[in-house]
């Protein structure tokens, strides 16, 4: 398969190269470097609020996740959270009953988030368009419910508590204050972004986007197709099911909402915001919609949600390659 890979990656790298192929590069290899000073900035600039900051670089990573399978693999799915939240009850129930050292615990949700993701992609790719879409939900409202009636082992609709995993390398434990916390979701953050970079960049994930673009070439150079996507959508599930147990491991708790649809939908939300295609422009995605939501939902608890929707409507209507469209327009020396 690695022979078809690479012809059916050379085949999808002039619709992705050419003039902007270089300010493209630039642009990623300078969001690593931008993502990690703001972060520590952040971290000094705003003591107070380490723990709304902590939800934010968890999310980003799990839209981070999306942008795999949507950006890049266009896969429409409106189930990442069943990816999400199997990695965070996984290393919940794993941090309960038998270890506790977080980077286990990360792992122990990056292999359940993987092999959910194997186990039902195998099965909803052979689906396409709005039967895809619909077989996504369907998996993540099962998986839900699983959860819901498992109530032993997850607590059910009370959610899974108790969580309290060891210092982290032995040496810095998790604090009240979330001091812990926030540095440790921006490290997984910043690894997260330069793993999936270097996979896109890979001659699997741009055989990925030659199947997005054409997949009857793609097939016709001796790929498959299918086995791209199921591919991607587990290694995908594998960034889900990581950002799920760095949830669990920050917040000491797991819910059934973790599972829900919303979550599916706001991820879907915040990925359009910040643009496709573009893996820091989920993370930009992430910080506006969650910033915005936090601050109208503090100012008026009560209408808030008219607010979001204007802003969101605002930036489709202007913007409709997303926020991150307009680092593209400064690179070209377009008007913004």
């Amino acid at each position: 398969m690695s022979a078809a890979t690479n012809h059916a990656a050379t085949a999808s790298a002039p619709a992705h190269g050419g003039r902007a192929s270089r300010p493209q590069r630039l642009r990623d290899g300078a969001a690593a470097p931008l993502l990690a000073a703001l972060g520590l900035a952040a971290f000094w600039l705003f003591p107070d609020d380490l723990g709304l900051m902590t939800r934010i670089l968890t999310a980003a990573l799990y839209v981070l996740s999306l942008d795999l399978v949507l950006g890049y693999a266009g896969i429409a799915t409106l189930g990442q959270a069943a990816m999400f939240g199997t990695g965070a009850y996984a290393a919940g129930i794993a941090a309960v009953h038998l270890v506790a050292d977080p980077l286990v615990l990360l792992a122990v949700g990056g292999v359940a988030g993987g092999l959910i993701a194997l186990a039902t992609g195998t099965l909803i790719l052979r689906g396409r368009g709005l039967t895809l879409l619909m077989l996504t939900i369907a998996v993540a409202q099962i998986v839900q419910e699983v959860a819901n009636k498992a109530r032993d082992l997850t607590g059910g609709s009370d959610g899974l508590s108790g969580i309290d995993p060891g210092p982290l390398l032995g040496l810095f434990r998790f604090d009240m204050y979330g001091r812990t916390s926030y540095l440790f979701a921006l490290a997984v953050l910043l690894a997260g972004f330069l793993v999936a970079r270097r996979i896109v960049r890979s001659p699997f994930g741009l055989a990925c986007r030659g199947v997005r673009e054409d997949p009857v070439r793609v097939a016709a150079l001796g790929g498959s197709p299918k086995r791209l996507l199921v591919a991607m959508y587990a290694v995908a599930g594998v960034f889900a099911g990581v950002a799920g147990a760095l949830s669990a491991v920050t917040s000491g708790i797991v819910g059934l909402d973790s599972l829900g649809f919303s979550w599916s939908a706001e991820a879907l939300v915040m990925l359009v915001l910040g643009g496709t295609g573009r893996l820091w422009g989920a993370i930009l995605g992430t910080v506006a919609f969650m910033t915005v939501h936090h601050l109208l939902a503090a100012t008026d608890p009560f209408h808030w949600m008219l607010f979001i929707g204007l802003f969101l409507m605002g930036t489709v209507l202007f913007l409709p390659g997303g926020l991150a469209s307009l680092a593209d327009r400064f690179t070209r020396g377009d008007r913004p």
